[in-house]
């Protein structure tokens, strides 16, 4: 049981990472690499410390894969994968017993904005590609930028959008206040991109 109260922030299940998304988060977790097809989880928490004591509980009772532990200021983020999306699942209710809580006491996903940049002018991609971590912007394309909060409940935008629209994944970020989430593709893609995302968001 955790010493202090916890507060259950977000938790995002994914049931099967799309090819894009699970490369991007491939690139960048620390700890165990997700691959496309795996199930997910996605768990923000406060406060931070208790990531780790709740994730080792985890651990010793489950066959799921952790790709991050983060303490970012106030809040802590884990995230646990395998390809037998059961196995994420238990992973998930041996955390919310171990801190007494159970999965309706998250906090509801809002999104905080919705933009779209028609036609991209070449020097804005550069400045975002200078910054990205996925698909290079290409002049021309247009851009989805896509805000949650909080901020891990981004993860299930990005997930959804690529089942959904032929895009290109450009960037996302689920740490902080606010979930980033940056798309390009052409103008039809795009909407139908934000209607996932929306709907994503949503039935968080």
């Amino acid at each position: 049981m955790a010493d202090e109260e916890v507060q259950l922030r977000a938790y995002a299940l994914i049931d099967r990472m799309q090819p894009q998304f699970a490369a991007f988060l491939a690139s960048e977790l620390d700890g165990d690499v997700p691959l496309e097809k795996m199930a997910e989880l996605w768990m923000e928490l406060s406060p931070g410390s208790e990531v780790y004591n709740l994730l080792d509980s985890a651990l010793k009772e489950c066959h799921a894969k952790p790709g991050l532990q983060m303490v970012e200021r106030e809040f802590g983020v884990l995230e646990l994968h395998s390809f037998d999306l059961e196995s994420v699942k238990e992973a998930g209710q041996i955390i919310l017993r171990s801190c007494g809580l159970d999965v309706s006491q998250r906090i509801k996903a809002k999104v905080v904005s919705s933009k779209i940049i028609h036609k991209v002018n070449p020097y804005q991609a550069q400045q975002i590609n200078k910054n990205r971590k996925g698909t290079l912007l290409l002049p021309g394309k247009s851009l989805l930028v896509f805000e949650v909060e909080p901020a891990t409940y981004v993860v299930l935008a990005a997930n959804e959008v690529e089942k959904a629209a032929n895009i290109e994944l450009i960037h996302f970020n689920p740490f902080g206040r606010f979930g980033r989430l940056f798309i390009a593709g052409g103008e039809s893609e795009i909407k139908t991109a934000l209607e996932a995302a929306l709907t994503a968001v949503e039935k968080s």
